[in-house]
């Protein structure tokens, strides 16, 4: 399967060369400096949307409709040797599992824990999806993004010819994250202070600290 182009606000451009859905060639990308990326302010959710990877068993096919009953979404961090930083994503797919109230949510990690990518994607073919979402909880498209996800996606989708399946963009420059930063700073500011207990990122871990 050949990309073209990715389409961008006129003073951005970005070419990829082809990309094979086996995932064994990365796609080799021209991307602007994130320094310039500031200029997007309001299209930056936009931009956002537009990084995104389509790939599929099934052909490159346009998604219109959201979430449906067949979906299941895949959301996958790097992984750690720390066993309470992989713990923090079942929490994170509980929280989100709730609030949207979609059926088929599964973590996966990149690398270094289980469940891996391959591991995820068989459990929401068992549990009924059609389609797989594959969803980085990732900031920025790195290589991690371009290479790595797909090409372990593309093997895990190999297992299930049915089933086609997308590896969304990551969060990238969205405005709401800068309510979400602010919000950390100003507790653990307020935790230093006395006024606040530490937060369950940071418990029994002594890090929330002035030096």
């Amino acid at each position: 399967m050949s990309i073209a182009s990715v389409s961008f606000p006129p003073q951005f451009t970005a070419k990829s060369s082809s990309v094979i859905e086996s995932g064994r060639n990365s796609s080799s990308w021209d991307l602007v400096s994130f320094s310039k990326l500031q200029r997007l302010s309001t299209n930056g959710r936009n931009f956002s949307r537009r990084l995104c990877s389509r790939y599929g068993n099934g052909g490159f096919r346009e998604n219109q409709h959201g979430v449906g009953d067949r979906d299941a979404i895949i959301i996958v961090d790097h992984g750690s040797r720390r066993k309470e930083s992989n713990l923090m994503l079942n929490e994170f797919v509980t929280m989100f599992r709730e609030k949207t109230g979609y059926e088929i949510v599964e973590p996966a990690h990149m690398e270094l824990a289980e469940p891996s990518i391959s591991n995820s994607f068989d459990k929401c073919v068992q549990l009924g999806a059609k389609r797989v979402i594959v969803s980085p909880f990732f900031l920025f498209p790195g290589r991690h993004w371009h290479q790595d996800i797909p090409s372990l996606t593309a093997e895990a989708a190999k297992e299930h010819p049915g089933v086609s399946y997308i590896v969304t963009a990551p969060l990238g420059l969205h405005e709401l994250l800068v309510d979400v930063i602010d919000d950390r700073i100003n507790y653990c500011l307020s935790h230093v202070a006395g006024d606040a207990d530490e937060c369950a990122v940071c418990a029994g871990t002594g890090k929330c600290r002035m030096y």
